[in-house]
């Protein structure tokens, strides 16, 4: 970890007052590449955390520089809860409660990390769908999450995913790990950016950036 990713870790860590929670964010923010990846390619304009959980996409982003309002919503009152005691420390920020199903009444970027694979097929395309109807000209749809390809690294993922669940850490109904072709077949017309994001990690996890042509600055 960098020294500069290690201080953003601690800063955000440190304003919460749970101690599991501030060691799963400084852990979390450490470790993850997802938080980077997003910051460097999300254009400045508002952004959309959908399944934000307690926020740290938010407060990284704050904490890097990137000013433009950001709503997030999640289905876990809890976690809603937890990143609503951050958000006052920083400008622009919103959090409540909510179902990734439900049409949204947003216009421009989406990020959802970690989201789909809790829904079935079905609710996996309406997501998609909702999502992609909020991106604004230049705006861009990040999801990042473990593809199902049967790969060992796909067997550590649902393994691990599976113990969250079991610890009441998620509250999941199932698991459902997107392909490719569930992706990429909801996104016709965009632009699509696609890589592995395992950073150090052993997880499946792949990145896909769908980009709304028009104009846009990113952060790179």
């Amino acid at each position: 970890m960098t020294t500069a990713r290690a201080d953003v870790a601690r800063r955000i860590a440190s304003h919460f007052d749970s101690r599991f929670l501030r060691g799963y964010a400084r852990g979390k923010i450490g470790s993850d590449p997802a938080y980077a990846a997003v910051f460097d390619r999300v254009p400045e304009m508002p952004l959309l955390d959908v399944g934000c959980g307690i926020g740290l996409l938010s407060f990284y982003l704050r904490e890097r520089g990137f000013r433009a309002p950001i709503d997030g919503i999640d289905h876990d009152a809890k976690k809603i809860a937890a990143a609503n005691a951050i958000a006052a420390r920083y400008d622009g920020l919103t959090f409540r409660a909510g179902d990734a199903r439900e049409p949204l009444a947003f216009r421009g970027s989406v990020a959802m990390l970690d989201l789909l694979h809790y829904f079935d097929d079905a609710a996996q395309a309406q997501i998609l769908r909702n999502a992609a109807a909020c991106i604004a000209p230049g705006g861009v749809l990040i999801v990042r999450d473990a593809l199902r390809d049967g790969s060992w690294r796909y067997r550590v993922t649902y393994a691990q995913e599976s113990f969250a669940r079991g610890i009441r850490w998620l509250k999941a109904e199932r698991l459902n790990f997107p392909t490719r072709a569930t992706l990429v077949s909801a996104l016709e017309g965009f632009a699509i950016e696609e890589r592995p994001l395992w950073g150090a990690t052993p997880f499946n996890n792949y990145l896909f950036v769908f980009r709304r042509p028009g104009a846009g600055t990113t952060n790179a």
